[in-house]
């Protein structure tokens, strides 16, 4: 019984992976990454790559910025002016910084003008919208979801669902919360964030990175055609997701016996790769920087490489309230859910994408 309550402890995720050719008209790995849209972690990894190719490194430097706002009005989203200047002109996310998604209020804007609310039952019935349980709320239903359209709303200012929302956040329930805010334009328009939220003490801040080589790095074997694997020729998928995931941790892989803290190895068969180029970049980050960065990877195979595979993997807020597109997620336990491209030098690639064990299954 002890092992078995034990066994209920340990966090669980769902591990969704496919195959396919970057090549193909119906390769979704486009609206994936366009769809997972808070990130504050993206890595790749490059085997036989000592020093990062230009190209690559100038993508990384531009993937910021991104803004913090302190004590940011909840109506302050919703207005005329904002819809207009930000939402309607380019992509742009926001996402409560520093609130647990189990325990706090936490609001979220995604790219497609959804502002999505997960707020306590108090909050809730304070606010007077209308909206639905969270399904993590259990037996005692103590969080709920709003949605709110945005794209919508701005085309009718004088309905009465407009002003019942501006009514709401402003006077019934105000609300505020310090935001991670970052925004991509479609046009030429200069970035005017700074300007716009002046008031409220905005901060802009560029994403962390990190480059480093790896030397001597025991890589697992990996075919294309073999997502899961093939004994004694090709490690499976799931295979080497665990070992990015201790290469990513900085975590030894030799599996000595003195070694108390991690009695895991490389997955066989294997090889030896002299030198890896690992790098990790941390911050508030937009879906098309990652598409920008994936297209980049794509084009490194194409003059002839020694590395037969490189990997890219983004990992997103925990207390995000959503994972995919507007999926509810739940911490729980972990609140993972994050994805990894493992793209070959023939531009097959892999797509793993893996979340809690209660979230909804990756689309």
């Amino acid at each position: 019984m002890a092992t078995l309550r034990r066994l209920r402890e340990v966090p669980r995720h769902l591990l969704v992976c496919e195959k396919s050719n970057f090549g193909h008209d119906k390769s979704r790995h486009r609206h994936l990454v366009e769809t997972h849209y808070h990130n504050y972690r993206v890595s790749f990894l490059i085997p036989e790559c000592g020093i990062l190719p230009k190209e690559l490194k100038n993508l990384v430097t531009e993937t910021g910025p991104y803004y913090f706002v302190k004590n940011l009005p909840l109506h302050e989203l919703i207005t005329q002016e904002f819809i207009n200047t930000f939402v309607k002109k380019g992509s742009c996310c926001a996402l409560t910084y520093n609130t647990n998604i189990d325990e706090d209020n936490t609001v979220a804007l995604l790219p497609n003008g959804k502002l999505i609310l997960s707020l306590d039952k108090d909050t809730y019935e304070e606010t007077g919208l209308q909206g639905h349980p969270s399904r993590y709320s259990g037996r005692k239903i103590m969080k709920f979801i709003i949605s709110i359209d945005l794209m919508d709303l701005s085309f009718n200012l004088d309905s009465k669902k407009y002003k019942r929302i501006s009514w709401s956040f402003k006077e019934k329930k105000p609300l505020k919360f310090n935001f991670l805010l970052a925004w991509h334009p479609t046009g030429m328009e200069e970035s005017t964030m700074m300007s716009y939220f002046s008031n409220y003490g905005i901060q802009e801040h560029q994403p962390k990175i990190a480059v480093s080589m790896v030397t001597d790095l025991q890589c697992p074997v990996l075919q294309s055609s073999e997502l899961r694997g093939k004994l004694e020729v090709a490690c499976s998928a799931r295979e080497l997701f665990d070992w990015l995931g201790a290469v990513f941790s900085n975590a030894d892989l030799n599996n000595e016996p003195s070694n108390f803290i991690s009695t895991y190895c490389c997955p066989q068969p294997s090889t030896l790769m002299a030198k890896a180029s690992l790098c990790t970049i941390t911050g508030f980050i937009l879906p098309e920087k990652i598409c920008l960065l994936l297209e980049q990877l794509c084009h490194y195979f194409n003059e002839p490489k020694l590395a037969p595979w490189v990997t890219l993997t983004v990992q997103g807020f925990a207390d995000s309230p959503v994972s995919w597109r507007e999926n509810e997620h739940g911490f729980q336990k972990g609140g993972e859910h994050l994805y990894n491209f493992v793209i070959f030098n023939n531009q097959d690639y892999w797509l793993q994408m893996a979340v809690g064990a209660n979230d909804d299954c990756p689309p």
